[in-house]
């Protein structure tokens, strides 16, 4: 299992981050293609129907694939995607994936 556990701000921290939780679920998957949704809910700090939800959302959109291998999942990231707001449009996923993961198990 990747450790990268999610640390819970303390009172003199902000509770806000640089990156959304659609970020957040898809570093984790990059960095462990197999990874339980329980787990990445348990690395991000969601819940697990939340988990499910923004998977859906990646899928839906392109950004992922989910692949059926035996009783687990495995996902595919697609690196090449453009981001979805206007001001980032220019740039793909790899652009925010690749510097935060040290070893990317992407396959196309």
């Amino acid at each position: 299992m990747v450790s990268m556990a999610y640390k819970t701000p303390t009172v003199e921290e902000s509770s806000w981050t640089f990156l959304t939780n659609h970020s957040h679920v898809l570093i984790c998957i990059a960095k462990q293609p197999d990874i339980r949704l329980s787990e990445v809910a348990d690395l991000v700090g969601i819940g697990e129907r939340s988990v499910h939800r923004i998977v859906h959302d990646l899928e839906s959109a392109g950004y992922l694939q989910v692949i059926k291998e035996g009783r687990r999942n495995v996902y595919r990231i697609d690196l090449d995607q453009p981001l979805r707001h206007p001001l980032e449009a220019d740039h793909h996923v790899r652009a925010v994936i690749t510097p935060l993961v040290k070893k990317i198990k992407v396959s196309k």
